[in-house]
């Protein structure tokens, strides 16, 4: 299964960009989206930018995407409690 995790794109150097998400850096290649530009939003794809997502509906789903890891974080602690 893939998890499509939106990713900001911070370098790029001709077909090639690094985008980060949660302070990691990850390359992608842009010969799909060669068009792609420094501060947008991305899904990469075994190693490729697929989709090019819009700021809001990026920041949404990484939000989404961090309540998931606060709820299972705290089902952790109340699990060890136990």
């Amino acid at each position: 299964m893939c998890l499509a995790i939106p990713m900001k794109v911070i370098i790029v150097n001709g077909n090639e960009a690094i985008a980060e998400v949660g302070g990691a850096e990850y390359r992608a290649n842009l010969t799909i989206l060669p068009d792609i530009k420094i501060g947008e939003y991305i899904i990469v794809h075994a190693g490729f930018a697929i989709e090019r997502l819009d700021e809001e509906s990026a920041l949404e789903t990484l939000q989404i995407w961090q309540d998931i890891a606060e709820f299972d974080q705290e089902k952790q602690k109340r699990k060890s409690k136990q």
